[in-house]
């Protein structure tokens, strides 16, 4: 039976134009709905799977104001057995931050008996892509951890993680739990929540928990947009006219010989 924490935050839905808030220290979400990032919808199914195929339990835990209850409830509607809200300013809480409060989480219940064999975490959030919140957690935790993971598999004690290398080949680590992995996209395909896994979301109290210490802040200086691409359109010609151009351009981009 392995018990899996999976930690997800609520962000900004970033399918439209990104604009930023006036100190330039986080994206403007007045007019944005909010999501969690793509890593962390697969490390939510990761922690699902996990959970089914051990006979163990998926808790996700979010820290943000009371409106990340929604992204909580989400998570439970897919498979999720519990929730935690570390109920707190999220932009006031730096990486360290964020991986204490995870941290004194995972220690209270442990002390209440109930230990986590793996804590999944997505890679990078899709707002800020800190990319440090897993490593800091496994320092304080003093467990091994692993980054970039696309699938994994719990056996007894152990757990086989894989992920991309950056020669594109796959990297295999054979990892001793209790451990902290970090989770890429792409390894395993998110489930959609059913309407009676909703209904039941609805019906589970979701744990809340104040932060015991005042963050430090995340030592930002400020975000930055890259600068728009330019586009640039030609105009080969108009009707029947236009073929003998359109060919040309083939060749020159390979497509045609």
């Amino acid at each position: 039976m392995s018990n899996v924490l999976v930690c997800i935050k609520r962000v900004p839905d970033l399918g439209g134009e990104i604009s930023l808030t006036a100190d330039a220290m986080a994206v403007d979400d007045s007019s944005l709905g909010h999501t969690v990032s793509p890593h962390e919808d697969c490390a939510v199914e990761l922690a699902i799977q996990v959970a089914k195929d051990t006979g163990g339990t998926a808790t996700v835990l979010t820290l943000g104001s009371s409106d990340a209850v929604e992204q909580l409830r989400n998570a439970l509607a897919l498979g999720c057995t519990a929730a935690v809200l570390v109920e707190a300013d999220a932009g006031a809480f730096g990486p360290a931050d964020v991986a204490a409060a995870i941290a004194d989480v995972v220690r209270a219940h442990e002390a209440a008996g109930t230990s986590y064999d793996l804590v999944l975490l997505g890679n990078d959030a899709s707002d800020t892509g800190d990319f440090q919140v897993g490593v800091r957690l496994s320092y304080l935790l003093d467990r091994p951890v692993v980054t970039g993971v696309s699938t994994l598999s719990v056996s007894g004690d152990r757990v086989d993680v894989r992920g991309s290398s950056p020669d594109g080949g796959t990297e295999i680590f054979d990892v001793a739990l209790p451990a902290v992995l970090t989770v890429s996209e792409g390894g395993v395909e998110p489930r959609y929540p059913s309407i009676p896994g909703r209904m039941k979301a609805k019906k589970i109290a979701v744990e809340e928990v104040v932060p015991t210490h005042e963050p430090a802040g995340p030592g930002r200086r400020r975000l930055k947009l890259p600068p728009l691409q330019p586009s640039q359109v030609e105009v080969l010609g108009e009707g029947p006219a236009a073929a003998g151009a359109v060919v040309d351009l083939l060749e020159k981009l390979g497509v045609v010989r």
